[in-house]
């Protein structure tokens, strides 16, 4: 088949990196499509890098904006190329702009549209990644869940039709490269870390970062720690902190906190490994943390990945600085290692292996129907 990859921000390049090496060596012919959400080198580039991704075959070099003027942009050139290519499946990863923006052009021009990291749900409609993941789920005809619970979520919503079980392709790229990073990467040296002798902190959603009392909240609490915090800041993370005019000035380090500039991936890995404590609002870092085995504290009230905090690895603290520091300095391990709920790291495979079983599937009349009324309901 031809299929049509979109990916555009940082956790993308990571979920479609073992996809995207499955479907070439299956046979498949991918276009990958980059949309430009994430563009400067170590929030872009460096990954396709790290993670041997081709070359974008198109880059939208849509940038920043605001979420419905960046969604619109990535909409409009998405669907010239869409009309090119004409591919017999479009995937979109996650819940970013650009897995909306991709959802809607493939359901527009009634392309098949299958959705990796299916199902999720944090249940908070202030967050823009969850109306992403709703409405993505309910326009795809391919709905790849990483846990059992994402596929009762669809259930709840009465999607049953074409979802499948997979597990998560970022548990794949770990296991793919977190031994390649343990002999490149030289960050501990770098920066005079000692393994389990730091706590590892970013904050990038827009829940904290446009939020001044939120964001304010949380790095007090990391200022209140005993112990020393590494934190990779976001570019618009580290513009947020720099209008707050408080102790961090113009986004620089203060008192244990230490801000650096984002890391690449392959370093990324190696930092959260020996960290003994992550402190994040990233969905995708409240993963890795359970996958290497190192407890999390999550800065948002609620999250998708439920599966860890119910098996006692990530606690809820939300922008509490008490119940911040309370939860960084209780977190220990619950138990000698998680338990296997986000699959056996053969998450690409399986996804492949759905793709080809549908090759010969056309979309289903129900889903045709409800495209069609989406269509005349556009004008």
């Amino acid at each position: 088949m031809k299929i049509v990859s979109i990916v555009g921000a940082r956790p993308q390049f990571i979920k479609a990196a073992p996809v995207s090496r499955a479907l070439r060596e299956s046979g498949h012919e991918e276009i990958l499509i980059h949309t430009g959400q994430h563009y400067d080198y170590g929030m872009s580039q460096v990954f396709f890098e790290e993670l041997g991704i081709p070359e974008p075959d198109v880059n939208l070099g849509v940038g920043s904006g605001s979420h419905g003027m960046q969604t619109g942009q990535i909409l409009m050139r998405l669907e010239t190329v869409l009309l090119s290519e004409k591919p017999d499946r479009v995937i979109v990863f996650g819940d970013t702009n650009s897995t909306l923006a991709g959802a809607l052009a493939a359901c527009k021009l009634q392309i098949p549209l299958a959705h990796v990291e299916a199902g999720l749900r944090s249940f908070n409609r202030e967050m823009p990644e969850e109306h992403n993941r709703v409405l993505t789920d309910h326009c795809s005809h391919l709905l790849f869940c990483p846990t059992q619970t994402a596929v009762n979520n669809l259930a709840n919503e009465g999607i049953t039709g074409g979802v499948s079980l997979v597990g998560d392709t970022m548990y794949d790229a770990v296991l793919q490269f977190g031994q390649i990073a343990r002999q490149r990467s030289t960050i501990l040296s770098d920066l005079s870390l000692k393994p389990k002798g730091y706590l590892l902190a970013t904050v990038h959603r827009a829940y904290n970062t446009d939020v001044p009392e939120n964001l304010l909240n949380i790095l007090s609490a990391l200022l209140e720690l005993n112990e020393p915090v590494l934190f990779p800041v976001h570019p618009r993370t580290r513009q947020r902190i720099a209008q707050l005019n408080g102790v961090f000035g113009s986004g620089r380090s203060a008192g244990n906190v230490r801000l650096i500039e984002p890391v690449g991936y392959l370093d990324m890995l190696v930092l959260q490994e020996n960290a003994r404590v992550i402190l994040t609002d990233s969905g995708g870092m409240q993963k890795e943390a359970f996958f290497f085995g190192v407890p999390c504290v999550t800065l948002r009230p609620e999250t998708e990945w439920v599966e860890t905090v119910e098996t006692g690895w990530n606690v809820i603290a939300g922008t509490d600085p008490d119940s911040i520091v309370q939860a960084t300095r209780r977190s220990g391990r619950p138990g000698d290692r998680p338990p296997e709920v986000f699959g056996s790291g053969n998450a690409a495979a399986l996804i492949v292996a759905a793709l080809n079983s549908n090759s010969d599937e056309s979309i289903s009349p129900k889903q045709s129907a409800s495209l069609s009324m989406l269509n005349r309901g556009s004008g």
